[in-house]
């Protein structure tokens, strides 16, 4: 009999190859984000509840740099508290109220030369169908990440029955499982150990490093974070600096031009 340990490390090494059979989605990705950044815009990257993990892998951190928007709203992924003000009931009841998703991105004024990613594992939460569509509206690409599996057996929360998928220009399979939990203990009821997360990652970072290399062979190579073990504590904190007013650089015009 395999351990819980081993039977979930099985099913994470399938989610890449899950990943690696969409390597001409990865590229187009990349192509239509490096296009955005070499035209001095930003990649708005939205994920409500847990699907913020992703926006935030995009940037800021080790290894990532400017270039992308991440949209957080706290409302609707603050999980710390889990219970009582700002619990999780909360943000997955405000997930699912028609109309916020707008008053998010009133806070920007988009470019046509911008695109987007939005990141939601079943794809049937409203706010980011909503956000997906707005995106769209705008003229600007937009890629939806959900898992494939579990948002063809779920239900949409909105009205028309719409999911993320319809209002995305394409499409990227994190590969979870339906329900996203991926071992199954005896004696319990339900699975646990989620994939979306692990998934949503490899797409992340596999679309982070081509977009690098694009922006590379442009002649503009990014100003990714690292370590002071890596650049030496000097040049390290002198990239830092760079990269952050770098994006608040970018960022400046989306208010400046509301």
């Amino acid at each position: 009999m395999t351990t819980p340990t081993e039977d979930y490390l099985s099913k994470a090494r399938g989610l890449i190859d899950i990943v690696e059979a969409q390597a001409a989605e990865i590229q187009k990705t990349a192509n239509a984000f490096a296009a955005t950044i070499l035209a001095g815009g930003l990649v708005h990257i939205f994920g409500s509840g847990h699907s913020r993990i992703m926006t935030e892998e995009m940037w800021p951190r080790y290894g990532s740099f400017p270039g992308f928007n991440p949209i957080v709203e706290l409302s609707l992924s603050n999980h710390q508290l889990v219970v009582g003000c700002n619990g999780q009931r909360q943000a997955m009841f405000l997930e699912n109220i028609s109309g916020l998703a707008d008053r998010i991105l009133r806070n920007f004024a988009i470019k046509d030369t911008d695109s987007a990613m939005v990141i939601s594992s079943s794809g049937c939460n409203l706010v980011p169908i909503e956000m997906a569509e707005l995106f769209q509206k705008r003229n600007i690409p937009v890629v939806g990440m959900h898992s494939k599996a579990h948002s063809e057996a779920s239900t949409s929360k909105h009205p028309d029955g719409k999911k993320l998928s319809d209002f995305c220009d394409w499409s990227l399979d994190s590969g979870a499982p339906v329900g996203d939990a991926m071992v199954q203990i005896d004696g319990m009821e339900m699975p646990v150990a989620p994939g979306s997360t692990v998934g949503g990652c490899l797409l992340i970072n596999s679309i982070k490093a081509e977009v690098a290399k694009r922006l590379t062979e442009a002649g503009q190579p990014p100003k990714a974070l690292a370590a002071t073990a890596i650049l030496g504590s000097q040049r390290a904190a002198e990239i830092f600096e760079q990269a952050y007013d770098e994006h608040a650089h970018r960022l400046a015009p989306y208010f400046a031009n509301l």
